[in-house]
C-alpha cells in the first residue's frame, strides 16, 4: 500500500490549458459578435496569468494582437515549467510502502531505502515417553530486522534476537555491491557451508533444523566475496572468518588468533527454462582452518531435533589443530513437490593429555514436502494463492517428511567422549503438516522420533519422541 500524494491547491496545467482554450474560443466567438477591444482581451489574459500564478510579465507598449500572442506564449511556457517542477517534486518525494513483506521507506529515486521486517515463533512442545526433557511453551524466535540500501552500492542488515534469557545480535553486516556478479559482505552473517543453515528459519518446512546443520557452522564474523552469474544459474561465496564451532554462532571476538576459510558454489543449470528439471540445484560447501583451545568456544556439542545434547567431549579435551568440513548438497522443486538433501563431514584434530588424533563426524538428511492446495514449493517457503478469510480462501496446506542420521567417530570413545553420556549415533525421522493461513501467518505441527546407538558395552540412550507445534508470524 503506497501513501497517496497530498492534494495540491495550485491549479493544474490541464485546468489552465482548458481555461485558455475556453478563453480563446470566447475571443474568437466574440470577435464576430461583439468585437472586443484589444484592452479587453489584455484584461482577460491578465486574469488568466493571475490564476496561473504568473507574475513579473512586463506590460507591452502599444499592445496589439501580436503582443497578446507573445504574452500567451510566455504563459504557456510558464505552465510547462510548473508542470515539470511538480513532476520532479513528485519523483523526489519519499514513498512509504506497507505489504506482506513488511514496511519500507524509500527515497524518490529508490536509491535509499529502510525496510522493517520481523519474525516471531512461539512453540508448544510435548515429549512422549521416559525422556528427561520437560513439556513447555517456548518463545523460540523474536527477531525484528532493519535492512535497506544507502545509495546504489551499499546495502545493510541488522537483526537482534530477543528470545531467550538475554538479547543477542543475529545478523549485522554491510554489502558493497560492485555489480550483480560481485559483492563484498562484511560483518556477522551465516557461514556459507550448510544448505539448510543458509535457509531462513521462517522458510523451514519442519519446526527444527535437520542433523547435518549440527555439523555446519552457523553465524560467524568475517568478510566474504559473493555473487551470481549466468542470470542466477551459478552462485558463489568465498570468505575469511574468525571460525565458529559446529552448529553454533562464533563468539564476539576471535578466541585463538586462528582463522577459517569458507566457501560455496551452487549450480541451477536449467533455472528459468521450461524443463521439468528447472527446479534442480546442486552445490558444494566447505571450510578449512585451525582451532586451539578448551571449552565450548572451540569444541561442539551435538543436539537432537528436540534440542537435547546427545554428544559432547570430555572437559579436558582440547581442539588442537586443523579443522575441515565439506558438504555436497542439493534441492529439487517442481510445482508443489519439494526435495532437499545434504551430506556433511566435519573433521577436527583434538588432544587430551599426551594423546592427539583427528576425529571425523558425519551426517546426512533428506526432506520431502508436498503442497496439497496447488501452490509451488520453494527454498524460500510457500505463499498461499487464496489466503485465509479472503473471498472464502482457506490458505495453503503442506505435508512434510524427513529422515536423517549423524554418526560420531568411533575413535572418540571412551577417551575423548564419555560413552555413558554421549551417543555414537542418532537416527531421526520427522513427519509434519503446515497450514499457511496467509503470507505472514503459519501453523506447523511435527511428530519427531530419534533413536540412539551406543558403543559396545555402553547403555543406549532412551528414544526421543515429541510433538512440536508452532505459531509463526513473519513479515
Amino acid at each position: 500500500m503506497t501513501a497517496p500524494p497530498l492534494p495540491s491547491t495550485a491549479p493544474t496545467g490541464k485546468l489552465l490549458s482548458l481555461s485558455l482554450a475556453v478563453a480563446l474560443c470566447g475571443v474568437a466567438a466574440s470577435a464576430q459578435a461583439q468585437q472586443p477591444t484589444v484592452e479587453q482581451l489584455q484584461q482577460r489574459l491578465e486574469r488568466l496569468e493571475r490564476l496561473a500564478g504568473v507574475s513579473g510579465v512586463a506590460a507591452l507598449e502599444g499592445v496589439d494582437l501580436a503582443g497578446l500572442d507573445q504574452r500567451l506564449r510566455i504563459l504557456e511556457r510558464r505552465l510547462e515549467l510548473q508542470e515539470e517542477e511538480r513532476a520532479a517534486a513528485a519523483r523526489a518525494a519519499p514513498r512509504i510502502t506497507v505489504d506482506p513483506k513488511g514496511a519500507a521507506f524509500r527515497s524518490g529515486d529508490g536509491n535509499y531505502e529502510l525496510k522493517l521486517r520481523g519474525l516471531l515463533q512461539g512453540d508448544a512442545r510435548v515429549f512422549v515417553g521416559d525422556g528427561n526433557q520437560n513439556d513447555s511453551f517456548l518463545l523460540r524466535t523474536a527477531r525484528p530486522t532493519l535492512e535497506g540500501s544507502l545509495g546504489k552500492r551499499v546495502a545493510y542488515r541488522f537483526t537482534p534476537e530477543f528470545a531467550g534469557d538475554s538479547a543477542t545480535i543475529v545478523d549485522a553486516y554491510v554489502d558493497l555491491r560492485f555489480n550483480p556478479a560481485h559483492a563484498l559482505r562484511v560483518g556477522k552473517f551465516t557461514s556459507p557451508v550448510g544448505l539448510e543453515r543458509l535457509q531462513s528459519s521462517a522458510a523451514l518446512v519442519d519446526v527444527e533444523r535437520a542433523l547435518p546443520s549440527e555439523l555446519a557452522p552457523n553465524r560467524d564474523l568475517g568478510v566474504q566475496l559473493q555473487g551470481e552469474l549466468a542470470t542466477g544459474r551459478f552462485s558463489y561465496a568465498l570468505g575469511v572468518f574468525n571460525g565458529a564451532v559446529d552448529g553454533r554462532d562464533a563468539t564476539s571476538s576471535n578466541p585463538d588468533d586462528d582463522f577459517e576459510i569458507a566457501g560455496r558454489v551452487f549450480f541451477e543449470p536449467l533455472k528459468g527454462s521450461d524443463s521439468a528439471w528447472a527446479g534442480l540445484g546442486v552445490g558444494l560447501g566447505a571450510s578449512a582452518g585451525q582451532k586451539h583451545g578448551v571449552g565450548s568456544s572451540f569444541l561442539p556439542r551435538y543436539r537432537t531435533p528436540g534440542q537435547a545434547t546427545f554428544f559432547s567431549y570430555r572437559s579436558t579435551v582440547a581442539a588442537d589443530g586443523d579443522t575441515l568440513r565439506w558438504s555436497p548438497q542439493g534441492w529439487f522443486y517442481r510445482n508443489g513437490f519439494g526435495l532437499q538433501a545434504e551430506y556433511i563431514v566435519s573433521r577436527q584434530e583434538v588432544a587430551r593429555d599426551a594423546r592427539r588424533t583427528a576425529l571425523e563426524h558425519r551426517a546426512w538428511q533428506a526432506t520431502a514436502s508436498y503442497v496439497l492446495t496447488g501452490e509451488d514449493a520453494g527454498y524460500r517457503g510457500v505463499t498461499p494463492s487464496r489466503p485465509f478469510g479472503v473471498n472464502g480462501g482457506r490458505g495453503a496446506f503442506e505435508l512434510t517428511a524427513r529422515y536423517g542420521e549423524l554418526q560420531a567417530d568411533g575413535a572418540a570413545f571412551p577417551f575423548y567422549a564419555d560413552p555413558a553420556a554421549s551417543a555414537a549415533r542418532i537416527r531421526s525421522w520427522t513427519v509434519g503438516a503446515n497450514w499457511y493461513l496467509t503470507a505472514n501467518l503459519r501453523l506447523a505441527t511435527n511428530y519427531l522420533h530419534s533413536r540412539f546407538g551406543a558403543v559396545a558395552g555402553a547403555q543406549r540412550l532412551a528414544d526421543e519422541k515429541a510433538v512440536f507445534s508452532r505459531l509463526q508470524v513473519s513479515f
